[in-house]
């Protein structure tokens, strides 16, 4: 299963990745540690096939963890990536979402909590690379989305707003992307954490609340009052393209 799992930890700390690799090792993962960003995509570049997880500090020399957790999802869209940082600020953590982060854990942390998100982490993984593709279950693919004032084109990440040019990440993109595959049908927020940030439906993560607020502030006439991004409550969200007349 994931006993024998190759796992990259990114960490500059070297008495801190001596520790981590220890308890990994413990475990039966194969674990393999580098001090700063470009050695950390040198090695992904190398030997991409054998990575299943990144475990990511951020304050790393030369090179933010930001930016190594964004090149690699721009290599690979399903890798696990755990962010580990003594960041501990609301915007640290929203910023690792953005970047394509699959958890982010703040240092010192608890070593069972760290243990049983990496394999979690391993685990969804491996249900993701080896599951047969059942056609039934499949979303529609959904190449562009028009609707209210805005354009999205999903294969160029064209956005356009009242005519303007609007900068999206990878992952709103893809939020947006699953609501038009969606579009009109109540989705859980645990659906949305298992697809779209491809975590385990249990964890704890307020990641989801905030880009669709906001999704609202980009496209939503008023995001105090939203007609296209709905909650409904104690079910999950509803992505409409033609909103309910009021009665």
């Amino acid at each position: 299963m994931t006993a024998n799992a190759h796992i990259l930890v990114v960490e500059d700390e070297e008495h801190l990745a001596t520790g981590i690799k220890y308890n990994l090792d413990a475990e039966g993962y194969r674990v393999t540690t580098v001090g700063d960003g470009p050695a950390a995509l040198k090695h992904f570049e190398d030997d991409h096939d054998n990575v299943d997880l990144v475990i990511l500090d951020l304050m790393l020399p030369g090179m933010s963890g930001y930016a190594v957790c964004e090149a690699l999802r721009a290599k690979n869209k399903h890798l696990p990536v755990l962010i580990l940082s003594a960041r501990t600020l609301t915007e640290d953590r929203t910023r690792g979402f953005d970047v394509g982060a699959n958890q982010y854990m703040t240092k010192p942390f608890d070593l069972e909590e760290f243990l049983s998100r990496v394999k979690n982490l391993l685990s969804l993984h491996a249900v993701r690379q080896t599951a047969p593709s059942d056609p039934s279950t499949v979303s529609k693919s959904c190449k562009s989305l028009s609707f209210g004032n805005a354009t999205i084109d999903f294969e160029t990440f064209e956005v356009m707003v009242a005519d303007e040019p609007v900068r999206m990440t990878s992952l709103e993109m893809t939020l947006l992307r699953y609501f038009a595959e969606n579009e009109g049908r109540v989705i859980p927020r645990a659906e949305l954490l298992e697809n779209v940030w491809e975590m385990p439906p249990s964890v704890q993560t307020r990641a989801p609340d905030q880009f669709i607020r906001r999704l609202r502030k980009t496209f939503e006439p008023d995001p105090t009052n939203p007609c296209y991004f709905l909650t409904i409550r104690d079910a999950g969200y509803r992505f409409v393209v033609e909103p309910e007349a009021e009665s």
